[in-house]
C-alpha cells in the first residue's frame, strides 16, 4: 500500500506534500478550537502505535504480501485526530523500516489519511441511525463500513495514483498489470478490516464508551 521512493515524479511528491500540509493544518485547527484540545491525544497516541505496528506486519498472499492498515478504525475512534495520527505513523515507518519513503510521505498520507477522515464521517452516522436501529447493530454496521471504506478507498487511490503517474522509463503495460494485481490481493483484507473494526468499536462501546464520543469536528468552541 505504501508508494516507495523513486516511483513518482517530483511534481507528484510535492503535490502530495501540499495536500497533506493543508489537511494537517485543517485538522490541527479543528482540534485547537475544541473545548479540550488535548483530550484525544492519549487515544490518538495509542492508535498511532497500533497503526504503526499493524502496517509493519506483512502477510504473504501470492504473488504479493499484504498488511493491515487500520485507517478506518483510526477514523472511527479518532475522528479529526485520524489524519495527524496516520501522518505520524507513516513518518516512523519510513524512517525506521523504509516503508514508503520521505519523498513519498505526503502522497502516502493522502492515500491513507483522507479515507480515514471519510470513514470517520461515515461512522458518525451511527449516532443518528442508532435511534431507529438497535445500538449494537448500528455500531457493528457502521464500524464495518468504516473499516471497509478506510482501506477500500486507500486501495483505489493507490491504484489511480500509481497507474496515472508511471515513470516514462518503465513498461507501462507491465506496471499496470502488476499494480492491478497488487490491488486485487487486498480485496480479502478489505473484508477482514471491516469485520475487525466492527468488533473493536463494539468492544469499546461495552467497556469504555467515552472513547467513541464525537471529537473536535463536532464539538468546537466558538471563537
Amino acid at each position: 500500500m505504501h508508494i516507495s521512493e523513486g516511483l513518482l515524479s517530483a511534481k507528484v511528491c510535492l503535490a502530495g506534500y501540499g495536500i497533506t500540509g493543508l489537511i494537517t493544518w485543517y485538522s490541527l485547527r479543528k482540534i485547537s478550537h475544541s473545548s479540550d484540545p488535548t483530550a484525544g491525544v492519549p487515544k490518538a497516541a495509542l492508535l498511532t502505535a497500533a497503526f504503526f505496528v499493524a502496517s509493519s506486519i506483512r502477510v504473504p498472499v501470492p504473488p504479493a504480501s499484504i498488511h493491515m492498515v487500520l485507517n478506518g478504525l483510526l477514523g472511527a475512534v479518532l475522528d479529526i485526530y485520524a489524519f495527524p495520527a496516520v501522518l505520524v505513523g507513516l513518518l516512523f515507518q519510513a524512517v525506521m523500516f523504509g516503508h514508503g519513503g520521505l519523498s513519498t510521505l505526503g502522497i502516502n498520507a493522502v492515500i491513507m489519511g483522507i479515507p480515514a477522515l471519510i470513514a470517520a464521517q461515515v461512522f458518525q452516522w451511527h449516532q443518528s441511525l442508532g435511534r431507529h436501529l438497535n445500538r449494537t447493530l448500528s455500531l457493528n454496521l457502521f464500524g464495518f463500513l468504516a473499516g471497509v471504506i478506510g482501506i477500500g478507498l486507500s486501495c483505489l487511490l493507490f491504484l489511480g495514483i500509481t497507474i496515472l503517474t508511471i515513470p516514462s522509463g518503465f513498461d507501462a503495460a507491465t506496471e499496470q498489470t502488476a499494480i492491478r494485481g497488487l490491488t486485487l490481493v487486498h480485496i480479502p483484507l478489505v473484508i477482514v478490516e471491516g469485520i475487525f473494526t466492527s468488533m473493536v468499536v463494539s468492544f469499546l462501546y461495552r467497556v469504555k464508551p467515552e472513547l467513541l464520543i464525537s471529537s473536535p469536528s463536532s464539538h468546537e468552541t466558538s471563537h
